[in-house]
């Protein structure tokens, strides 16, 4: 309806308003798509949709606030003909004055005093970090200085000679190295607000005096209800309102006692009426000829980005119709014309998250060494040896032992995760006892890999039912979906595709979060399975499982000529649905196990969905059901990276990766606790219709706490759940069909089901869970089109370590885990292999973590794939040579660690060339130790592909022994560093 009024103003010449204000954000882009058609000559300006109230945190909304920050600038300093749109939150309360968003340009071969720089980043709200993987974090080394300006496409790398700015270039956060042509000039905006030391001084005291509730006292998590000079908008701009929006503004005052606009204000100002001959309109392109021919008489406009190709099908174009190269949605309808649109609203693009891991190894964790066992990890320390200075890895054992292992041997090394909260018993070196152990598990594990081989080697000979995947009906199939698959699930439907009408039986695991979209891929799997004449049974763990993907098949196959059943517990005719079965009247059967004992007509694809929740038992059922026909795993946990190298040898795998466009990120909060928050938290989700989980992880007193919600809202409608509850299925079938409103359980639903309705989590005592289990919470909400909102709650903010609150501000800035906390993917994505192998092994897999235990099984499966091992014997270097990356290049230990790290896993010499190369970029010429560090890699590389045990030497002296217990003597031009290196590097560049 917007457009629609919009475009009748402006024809009738009555629009002259510099602000529009809308329900929200959609209906803004629209507004703006609209004014920026018919306003050529005016420059549009859209704000998002900052939803935060009075003394809100804003860090969690950090996205929304740069977003902002970027818009009020560049209108602020626009002078000619202008609109700004806006969705009406966004100014109910008064916004940052020109004053506040000044920036400042560097630019190349310009002088910089490096202390004044400083000073202004740090007023300006920058975080001074060791490595840069946020907008708004800075990180100064030496003649290097990385920069992420807020709303910069790409961070920026300045490199000086002394105050001198020699290069401005773009890095990739990925990989963090440069890319793409150098920069002339760049701007440099304020984090939070431009402001004098002084009044940042003022500002912070005024902040500290104020006692917001949040975890950081600081301006950018509060400076913007405390700034002194501030413009409420829609007093000072001539402003007109959708109906819409007035509606939300009034919804806004009967739950917000706080704004800077009065509702009286905004009920004054003008309102946008509908259009009387104009409306808006939806179209599909299917429908455009009969669309065009209807209207043919008036004047038709269509725009597109993309070019008019899609036109050709057209038979008779109307004479008045024009094409235009736009990108705006427009889609109207009047008395005179019809203006149509080819594109679609550009939705906000996804964050990466960074791929460079650091945190792998951390100062007191445990860690294990896979030839001496479980050990604490202490850190780098440098030591001389024989008069070279080295660095090596401290790892303490039982008593007063101690490891120091040198850092190029630090692919021994792995963080110890088993999977379970119990604390491991450290080894004691020298005794054996963990050989002995290790050699145990290898030979289970060779046992393993034996029966995974051998049951594919099985598989792999029998010859399947040949699926047609080419069916004319699946094109409606597609069409019918609604949304535009991700290339994930694009790539893996291609791969089943080509399996199914291969001729062999399929065996793949498809992986990927909940909510990725995996039920889709096995939709598509089931449909042309059916139309080729084949039953598909979909078998799930639990019962409220099943019935999820009953309902989520009966919508989804809604028209389409194949009939489904649901098989389970909680079936009645259940005597009725395994004859029809038998018989081939049932196409698609869902259920649990009691699917195991059926009898089928001709079934030709069975689906598994978490199939490591099924008991022994169980698994041998499904091995018998599916021995001949094609099967599809499902699992919701991520692959670790090792365990998918070692499966993909014998197992074909699909992964899903990329959330679908339309899954909103999860909006989190640290806050502390208090009563007054959970009552404003729980009433907001409900005004939107939604459902609550509350995680309160203490079995004792969970019925207390359900008293006290009580007390606070007596009409709540509550359910109990936690690992004790004896109707687990009940319950949770009864929260899905939205009988409750709250569902207080304990992390019991850590790992859970898909609960679209259910969009805010309240978690008490946040600081005692792990960053991986809060991760994994908080991924319970946001499955849906609806964002959602965790909250972390705490009960002193004053008691917290700086390590806790460092990683719940991580948490609650980033809707990803980014800065600091990638340690969580990882943990999870460990933790995934464990349930993918099965209970059974987690016995072994505490004795060495998981780790060794996944590099251990790829080994073995190797080893009988007769590929032989992948793990070979290094390459001992006994060389008295100081050699180590110099702290006074590379100051952080964590970023040392890290290079140390990926410089002991290459298996290749351009591989470390890479490294150094991106080392000489990101902190400056190398000096000699590193250079002779690096030097001492590519000896251990070339030295291990010419199968060397050991390189020694004396002096100038040099004993290389060989694998076969061979030996060669080489003799260097002297005792220096740099010749006996050259010296070894020579002989094993040579030929000989």
């Amino acid at each position: 309806m917007i457009a629609s009024s919009l475009y009748q103003l402006i024809l009738e010449k009555k629009f002259s308003y510099q602000l529009v204000l809308c329900s929200d954000f959609k209906e803004a882009q629209i507004a703006r798509d609209l004014l920026a058609f018919a306003l050529p000559n005016h420059q549009l300006f859209l704000l998002p949709q900052l939803s935060a109230v009075y003394g809100d945190d804003l860090r969690s909304f950090r996205d929304e606030f740069f977003s902002l920050c970027s818009v009020l600038r560049d209108f602020y300093a626009f002078s000619g003909p202008k609109v700004l749109v806006a969705p009406i939150q966004t100014t109910m309360y008064a916004l940052p004055a020109p004053k506040y968003l000044q920036s400042f340009k560097i630019t190349k071969e310009q002088d910089l005093d490096f202390e004044e720089f400083k000073r202004k980043l740090y007023d300006f709200g920058y975080e001074f970090v060791d490595f840069v993987e946020l907008e708004g974090e800075v990180s100064i080394r030496g003649d290097i200085i990385d920069i992420f300006v807020p709303s910069a496409l790409k961070p920026y790398r300045l490199s000086f000679f002394d105050v001198f700015v020699e290069e401005i270039r773009e890095f990739d956060l990925q990989t963090q190295r440069c890319k793409g042509e150098e920069k002339e000039e760049i701007e440099v905006v304020p984090v939070s607000f431009s402001l004098t030391s002084q009044e940042s001084q003022k500002l912070q005291e005024q902040i500290l005096e104020a006692n917001f509730e949040g975890l950081s006292a600081d301006i950018s998590s509060f400076g913007f209800w405390l700034l002194e000079e501030k413009i409420n908008f829609p007093q000072t701009y001539q402003t007109i309102l959708s109906p819409q929006s007035l509606e939300v503004a009034q919804e806004f005052f009967t739950f917000n006692s706080q704004s800077d606009v009065s509702l009286e204000t905004l009920k004054s100002l003008p309102l946008l009426e509908a259009a009387q001959g104009y409306s808006d309109i939806l179209f599909d392109i299917k429908n455009l000829e009969n669309l065009l021919e209807i209207h043919r008489q008036k004047k038709i406009t269509l725009l597109s980005r993309f070019g008019f190709n899609r036109l050709e099908f057209l038979k008779n174009k109307p004479e008045n119709l024009i094409c235009l190269d736009s990108p705006y949605v427009v889609n109207l309808l009047t008395p005179n014309e019809v203006i149509l649109s080819f594109n679609t609203l550009v939705s906000k693009k996804r964050k990466k998250k960074p791929k460079i891991l650091l945190d792998e190894l951390r100062v007191g964790e445990y860690v294990v060494h896979s030839e001496y066992g479980i050990g604490i990890f202490k850190g780098i320390v440098q030591t001389q040896v024989l008069g070279s200075v080295r660095d090596f890895i401290a790892v303490d054992y039982q008593g007063e032992d101690k490891l120091l292992l040198p850092v190029e041997n630090l692919h021994y090394l792995d963080r110890y995760i088993s999977g379970n909260s119990g604390v491991p018993i450290v080894d004691k070196l020298g005794k054996g006892s963990f050989a002995k152990i290790r050699d145990k598990v290898k030979s289970k594990l060779f046992e393993i890999a034996g029966g995974i081989i051998e049951l594919a080697a099985k598989r792999d000979l029998l010859e399947g039912y040949e699926i047609q995947t080419h069916i004319e009906e699946y094109a409606l199939f597609e069409q019918s979906r609604g949304f535009e698959l991700t290339s994930d699930q694009a790539k893996s439907i291609q791969e089943i595709f080509f399996d199914l009408q291969s001729g062999k039986v399929m065996d793949r695991l498809l992986s990927g979060d909940v909510g990725f979209g995996k039920t889709e891929v096995a939709m598509s799997a089931i449909f042309v399975v059916g139309y080729s004449g084949y039953q598909s049974a979909l078998i799930a763990p639990t019962t409220l499982l099943a019935l999820q993907h009953y309902q989520s098949l009966q919508e989804r196959f809604k028209g389409f000529n194949l009939s489904i059943a649901k098989l389970d517990s909680t079936t009645k005719n259940k005597a009725q649905i395994l004859d029809a079965l038998k018989k081939g009247e049932i196409d698609i059967v869902v259920g649990t196990h009691s699917l195991l004992n059926a009898e089928f007509k001709n079934l030709g694809l069975v689906i598994i969905d978490e199939e490591h929740k099924f008991g022994v038992k169980q698994k041998e059922k499904i091995k018998e059901l599916s021995h001949n026909v094609h099967l599809l795993s499902m699992s919701a946990t991520p692959i670790p990276r090792t365990l998918n190298m070692a499966l993909s040898q014998i197992k074909a795998m699909s992964s899903l990766n990329t959330a679908p466009k339309e899954r909103e990120g999860v909006r989190t909060f640290v806050k502390s606790y208090s009563e007054a928050l959970i009552k404003e938290v729980i009433l907001r989700e409900l005004r939107r219709s939604g459902q609550i989980f509350y995680i309160h992880n203490h079995i004792s007193s969970i019925e207390d706490k359900k008293e006290e919600l009580l007390e606070l809202l007596p009409h709540l409608k509550i359910a109990l759940l936690h690992s004790q509850s004896k109707n687990t299925q009940e319950v949770l079938r009864d929260f899905v069909e939205q009988k409750y409103q709250v569902l207080l359980c304990t992390s019991i639903v850590e790992s859970g089901i898909h609960l679209s309705n259910a969009n805010t989590m309240i978690v008490e005592g946040a600081d005692r869970f792990g960053i991986a289990d809060l991760h994994q919470l908080r991924g319970r909400v946001g499955r849906g089109d609806k964002e959602g909102f965790c909250y972390f709650l705490i009960e002193d903010k004053n008691s917290l370590t700086q390590e806790a609150k460092k990683r719940l501000l991580a948490l609650e800035q980033n809707s990803y885990l980014g800065s600091g906390a990638s340690l969580a993917y990882h943990d999870l994505e460990i933790r995934g292999g464990g349930n993918l192998l099965g209970e059974a092994q987690s016995g072994h897999i505490k004795n060495i973590g998981y780790s060794l235990y996944l590099r251990m099984l790829e080994d073995c499966i190797h080893t009988l794939s007769g590929k032989g091992g992948i793990t070979q014997e290094s390459l001992d270097l006994k060389l008295s040579i100081s050699a180590y990356l110099n702290p006074e290049l590379i100051a952080s230990d964590r970023v040392r660690l890290e290079l140390y790290r990926r410089l002991a896993q290459c298996k290749d010499v351009q591989s470390v060339f890479e490294i150094q190369e991106e080392i000489q970029e990101r902190f400056g010429q190398l000096d000699c130790y590193t250079q002779q560090f690096l030097s001492l890699i590519l000896i251990k590389v070339l030295g291990m592909q010419k199968q060397i045990k050991t390189i020694s030497n004396y002096g100038q002296n040099i004993s290389l022994v060989f694998l076969d217990e061979s030996k060669k003597v080489l003799v260097a031009q002297s005792k220096d560093d740099d010749d006996v290196l050259h010296c070894i590097l020579s002989y094993l560049r040579s030929g000989e």
